[in-house]
């Protein structure tokens, strides 16, 4: 396999790896500012079902509050992960094969071997490839013929890598 495709200097595609990067890493704050946010309100409305109010109502408003505010992180953070990124739009570009992604950008390369990869996970817009438990890079599926999309994808199902969102 050989694939090789290049990235234009689109002000907007580092925001939108930013973004898909940043989400993934921050799922589970979602997940537990809902918890909190439903413990919040069961507790609140609980210590006014039984009398407790003025003793417990700082707690459960606290949870409640803290709750919200987790479930606001992620998307804050995504957003400030996209209007900060605007400026780092240089041209590159991926060469993949059978051995490893080779990624540059700008005047700068990397690369991962498909032997450190984990697993990679599919959105809409991109591969997210993981290194052990973190998202490492993505690659742009768009930007990619569609014939090279699906020699990728029977590739990675080959090496046990693909796992559907």
């Amino acid at each position: 396999m050989h694939i090789r495709f290049d990235v234009p200097a689109d002000p907007a595609y580092p925001g939108r790896v930013a973004a898909a990067l940043s989400g993934v890493r921050l799922r589970p704050f979602g997940r537990l500012g809902a918890a909190l946010a439903a413990v919040g309100v069961v507790g609140l409305v609980a210590s006014g079902a039984f009398g407790w109010g003025d003793r417990v109502a700082p707690l459960w408003t606290s949870m409640l509050v803290a709750g919200l505010l987790s479930m606001l992180y992620s998307p804050w953070v995504r957003w400030r992960a996209r209007r900060r990124s605007g400026d780092y739009a240089v041209e590159g570009g991926y060469d993949i094969t059978d051995d490893n992604i080779m990624m540059r950008s700008g005047s700068e390369s990397g690369g991962i071997a498909w032997d450190g990869v984990t697993r990679v996970t599919d959105s809409p817009e991109f591969w997210i490839v993981y290194v052990g438990r973190m998202p490492a890079t993505v690659i742009p599926r768009r930007l990619m013929a569609a014939g090279d999309d699906e020699t990728l994808r029977a590739f990675l199902a080959g090496r046990g890598l693909l796992r559907s969102r």
